[in-house]
């Protein structure tokens, strides 16, 4: 299984947020320690703030803070929000891909059993269990 960028950057800023869960973080300077594209960490804040993982707030002291204490956010439930609308094989997009032995294939269903095994393992660990020691994250 591969992750897409976006939910790549999403877990590497979640990291960093999770060393420090009571300071706001600011997507420009999020971007700045990463080395990424402001604009893309300012989608992924998006999601995460539409998802209930994080509370945007705006203003001089503004910037993102995670909404709920590190060891509360399961790292499934956040690959599952920032993977939406990925599908791990073309048949699995919501309208059913190209594929040419759909009805008979025995493949799909393993695969499903294997994504959903893949997120409850991940469910097993929080943002607490990957934050960024505090010495890297400085």
């Amino acid at each position: 299984m591969r992750f897409t960028s976006f939910t790549d950057y999403g877990l590497r800023m979640l990291m960093r947020m999770a060393s420090a869960p009571d300071q706001a973080f600011s997507t420009a300077d999020l971007a700045e320690e990463f080395n990424l594209s402001r604009n893309h960490l300012a989608k992924i804040m998006q999601r995460l703030a539409h998802g209930g993982i994080v509370e945007t707030r705006r203003g001089a002291h503004g910037g993102a803070v995670l909404r709920r204490s590190p060891s509360e956010v399961r790292l499934g439930d956040v690959v599952t929000l920032l993977e939406e609308g990925q599908a791990l094989v073309e048949c699995f997009a919501p309208d059913g891909g190209d594929c040419t032995i759909n009805g008979c294939c025995r493949l799909r269903a393993r695969l499903r059993h294997a994504e959903n095994r893949f997120i409850e393992d991940l469910n097993k660990s929080t943002l607490r269990d990957i934050a960024l020691p505090v010495r890297a994250a400085a």
